[in-house]
């Protein structure tokens, strides 16, 4: 099991989980605004679970680097689709701010 830190919570998976799953069945809110309701369902082409991951986790395959290299996202950004990353170590998530979560304000604060 490895340990995933992400809005405040620290909790366990297994190690190759789906980053998006994972985040999902814990409750963590990985969507912003209307992209609660307008996303891909994990298929990797919508962009709006981008999320920055410190830690190990699955190398970047061509359907992530195809959507992320694709505006509002950029291909010099450090962002990853949650949906198309395989957790392999311990990581802590970081959700940003606009609809494909491409901005540059954190929208996870931490919790008190």
């Amino acid at each position: 099991m490895v340990k995933v830190q992400a809005q405040g919570k620290t909790f366990e998976c297994d190690r190759g989980a789906n980053l998006r799953e994972v985040l999902l069945k814990n409750d963590i809110d990985l969507y912003n605004g209307n992209a609660k309701v307008i996303n891909c369902h994990g298929l990797g082409t919508c962009g709006t679970c981008a999320v920055t991951v410190e830690g190990e986790v699955s190398e970047s395959q061509w359907r992530e680097k195809a959507r992320l290299s694709v505006p509002p996202h950029s291909s010099a950004s450090n962002r990853r689709l949650s949906c198309q990353t395989k957790v392999l170590g311990d990581i802590k998530v970081t959700k940003y701010d606009g609809f494909w979560g491409q901005g540059s304000e954190t929208v996870w604060k931490p919790q008190a």
